[in-house]
């Protein structure tokens, strides 16, 4: 038994090597996998959130590229990230908003405060369409194709960086383009 016990701390390191590896062996580590990409996209189950109409699903198949940004007033990436949903906005692409566990009076100061980007938004009080899109933390955001299939899933704040490294080129990737989109510096 003593023989046991003296091996377990060498068994658990060379099983947790092991996991360490294989997840380092995916083309982006850092990425978390959505089960949801190349998917349609998953249910939408919004309250209306003050002022905005909530976005229902037959929205995120109404032709298009789309992006879908579950934030919160309280997320300090998001306050990072609004700039650059703006600016996608302001350019014509579609952002509908889902707020996160929130406050209504605080998402209103947010978005009053910061400018409103989004086309739609509803709030999701109890995180139940949040579970059903795997989102893992704020601020997350999908990106959509015309026909409401999820081509990306983009965790963290949307910054002009991932912007260019992975979501042009996966919207590319779908054989879509926005030749004119202007991609700012930060």
């Amino acid at each position: 038994m003593r023989k046991l016990l003296l091996g377990l701390p060498i068994l658990v390191f060379i099983i947790f090597a092991g996991l360490a590896f294989v997840g380092m062996q995916r083309e982006d580590p850092n990425a978390l996998p959505s089960m949801a990409t190349g998917q349609s996209a998953p249910k939408v189950q919004l309250q209306p959130l003050e002022g905005n109409v909530p976005f229902a699903q037959n929205d995120l198949s109404s032709g298009g590229v789309k992006l879908v940004n579950f934030w919160a007033s309280w997320c300090a990436p998001c306050r990072a990230e609004h700039p650059t949903l703006i600016d996608l906005s302001q350019q014509g692409i579609p952002v509908y908003g889902v707020n996160y566990k929130d406050d209504p009076a605080n998402a209103m100061a947010f978005l009053n405060e910061l400018g409103n980007p989004y086309t739609l938004a509803g709030s999701d009080p109890e995180a139940r369409m949040a579970l059903d899109w795997g989102v893992y933390g704020l601020p997350e955001t999908f990106i959509l194709g015309p026909d409401g299939t999820v081509l990306l899933r983009v965790t963290g704040p949307l910054t002009q960086r991932n912007l260019k490294t992975r979501v042009l080129p996966a919207i590319k990737a779908a054989g879509l383009d926005f030749p004119n989109l202007i991609i700012r510096r930060n």
